[in-house]
């Protein structure tokens, strides 16, 4: 009886099947790194921006290319360089001589899945040229607000290892992901694996071998079903509290934004209707809780020296409160 009531409550088919869709496409190229795809997937499906950083060659790109190549949507990919300008991202005003006007055309920003790659190789002037548009989904240019097309989603890859030519996201900017995807290199097993399975690929490229699975508007209205998700007031108020020890505890120099709180709150509510509930459980918003903060804390710098990590604080956070049940 109460499996039927909860059937009618909120039918969640559609969107489970659209989950499996996606991630069964990945697998046929992605061997492992299970935790990127499916936060980059939940960051979708909660209409939130994703950085994914990792060295290179652990498919922080072409996860993010495959992702967008499985929803069937708009996709640019920008490669920041030092040498990049706010125009290029954006666009730029050009002269039409037949009419004597100003004619703005769109830069490559202008679409539904943006990939940004190596974010962190352009100068601060041309990454606040996505302040705006992350936060607003409008850009404002000589004096003309334009209006991103929904869905809109950023992924953006940085490597944390080499500084040369790279500048540092500024905190703003960070705050404005909903996500921070850290990605370890593969196990053994699964970096045999994928060497069969590239082998066994051969001439063909990898984009090829994806189909669309999801169109632009079913991914709207799987937003839209998402952001209907029940989550109790006293889920609310942990989450409140969680983001609050951040801004208290003696490791962190700066805590965590009220937008973290919003950012968990629509990433536990995706993570819930991804498993099939149509209502929040503490261990949805504890799962999402590291890449939700990690990315908007900033450790104090006697703990940088011992090498504490945010993650690490994180969990020692988690730890110490009374979680509800």
């Amino acid at each position: 009886m109460e499996e039927q009531i909860f059937q009618e409550r909120t039918d969640l088919t559609e969107l489970s099947n659209a989950v499996s869709s996606i991630r069964n496409e990945i697998k046929k190229i992605i061997v492992g790194q299970d935790e990127m795809v499916k936060l980059i997937i939940t960051a979708l499906l909660a209409d939130g921006h994703v950085l994914i950083e990792g060295v290179p060659g652990v498919a922080k790109t072409l996860t993010a290319k495959l992702v967008a190549k499985s929803v069937d949507a708009g996709f640019s990919r920008i490669q920041f360089t030092p040498d990049l300008m706010p125009s290029d991202v954006l666009g730029t005003p050009v002269f039409n001589p037949k009419e004597a006007v100003f004619e703005f055309r769109k830069g490559p920003i202008f679409s539904n899945v943006v990939l940004v790659d190596e974010i962190n190789r352009a100068p601060a002037k041309t990454q606040s040229a996505l302040l705006e548009i992350m936060e607003e989904r409008q850009a404002t240019i000589d004096g003309k607000t334009y209006a991103m097309a929904s869905p809109f989603m950023v992924l953006a890859t940085q490597n944390p290892v080499e500084q040369e030519g790279t500048y540092r996201l500024p905190e703003a900017q960070l705050d404005r992901f909903l996500f921070k995807i850290t990605v370890p290199y593969p196990s053994e097993a699964e970096e045999a694996n994928m060497l069969s399975q590239f082998h066994s690929m051969g001439n063909r490229s990898a984009l090829e071998t994806i189909q669309p699975v999801l169109k632009a508007a079913q991914v709207i209205a799987l937003r839209q079903q998402i952001k209907n998700q029940i989550i109790e007031e006293k889920l609310l108020q942990f989450i409140a509290r969680l983001v609050s020890q951040t801004r208290n505890h003696k490791s962190i120099y700066l805590g965590a934004s009220p937008r973290a709180s919003l950012a968990l709150m629509n990433a536990s509510k995706a993570t819930a209707a991804m498993q099939g509930r149509d209502f929040v459980t503490p261990d949805d918003i504890l799962s999402v809780a590291t890449p939700v903060l990690r990315h908007r804390i900033i450790l104090s710098p006697d703990k940088e020296m011992e090498g504490i990590t945010e993650d690490e604080v994180i969990k020692q956070i988690v730890h110490s409160m009374d979680v509800p049940r």
